[in-house]
């Protein structure tokens, strides 16, 4: 039963799980950023550029104190696996349930009576708390490429 569980298992390499785990930060933070733009592209206030400032502030703020020591340990759980991990490994379980929790919660707060523009500035900071995050997985990668190259 162990032996057709491994054959069955989609193994990649290390590199793939990297890819993966910076792909799907920035694209979350991608998205969570145009329905921020369009939320704000949408207002009429003329303060929109303020709520944008206060986003970017904030972004820089939870991509710094909050989510750099999430990659930092996503990356130390990727480095130290050995041969080849399956392919849902980029991210560990606790993180599928965290994920599960945040979609949640992101689906209530757009539905809610919150207006748009408040929500602009959450979604600013998250969206681009991811990105400025997801940098990280992709410089690691970067240099295992030239370290594998150099070798």
């Amino acid at each position: 039963m162990n032996s057709l569980l491994n054959r069955l298992k989609p193994a990649v390499g290390k590199h793939i799980l990297l890819f993966l785990s910076g792909t799907m930060w920035i694209c979350v933070g991608i998205m969570l950023n145009s329905f921020a733009f369009k939320w704000l592209s949408l207002y009429e206030g003329s303060y929109s550029y303020l709520y944008f400032i206060f986003g970017f502030a904030a972004a820089l703020l939870i991509h710094h104190f909050g989510f750099l020591r999430v990659v930092d340990k996503n990356l130390g759980r990727i480095s130290l696996m050995a041969g080849k991990p399956c392919v849902f490994s980029f991210m560990s379980w606790k993180s599928y349930i965290l994920v599960i929790v945040m979609v949640t919660m992101g689906i209530t707060l757009r539905h809610s009576s919150i207006p748009k523009q408040y929500l602009s500035v959450v979604y600013i900071a998250i969206g681009l708390a991811l990105i400025l995050s997801s940098i990280r997985y992709f410089r690691v990668l970067i240099s295992q490429f030239r370290s594998e190259n150099y070798s």
